[in-house]
């Protein structure tokens, strides 16, 4: 397979291929492409460790580096995941945050290797394209106070339909 001229690296600190292995296990059209072994000892360890892997997800190039513990994931960098429906967002959102990864806000979450991922269902990204813009601002609103996407609610917000707040007792 011939590499594209560009494509995310992903430093991991030694465990490049099992996150390689679960994130292909999540999508269509996804699987480890090469697992490159080291030839000689490198500052990140020995030779004949896993060094780099590449690896296909939803039919986009990645590659995982074991770089060691020097650098670490942050949110200034994630992956968006258009999902069809609501059971995909569901169980995507459930794979990721499993085992250590941190559900955030708006769709947002961190996977168990530092990963960011934004869980976003296509209705919610077709409702801000819409060209009624109350009915998109609506959306926008209910998403912010929103972690794990929820399309019926952004549906009902959408439409104008927002189930009343409770008061508090």
């Amino acid at each position: 397979m011939a590499r594209p001229k560009i494509y995310p690296c992903l430093w991991f600190d030694g465990n490049a291929e099992e996150a390689a292995t679960f994130y292909t296990s999540l999508l269509p059209d996804s699987h480890v492409d090469k697992v490159w072994r080291s030839p000689a000892e490198t500052p990140s360890g020995p030779a004949g460790m896993v060094l780099t892997v590449d690896f296909t997800l939803a039919g986009e190039q990645f590659q995982g580096l074991n770089g060691g513990p020097d650098f670490s994931f942050n949110e200034a960098i994630s992956f968006v995941i258009e999902c069809e429906d609501q059971a995909e967002v569901d169980r995507l959102w459930d794979a990721l945050t499993v085992d250590g990864g941190e559900p955030g806000p708006c769709g947002w979450l961190k996977d168990r290797f530092g990963v960011s991922w934004q869980i976003v269902p296509k209705a919610l990204n077709e409702m801000m394209d819409d060209r009624d813009t109350e009915a998109a601002r609506r959306a926008m609103e209910a998403m912010l106070r929103m972690g794990k996407l929820d399309v019926a609610e952004l549906r009902r917000a959408f439409e104008g339909n927002e189930a009343p707040q409770q008061a508090s007792a």
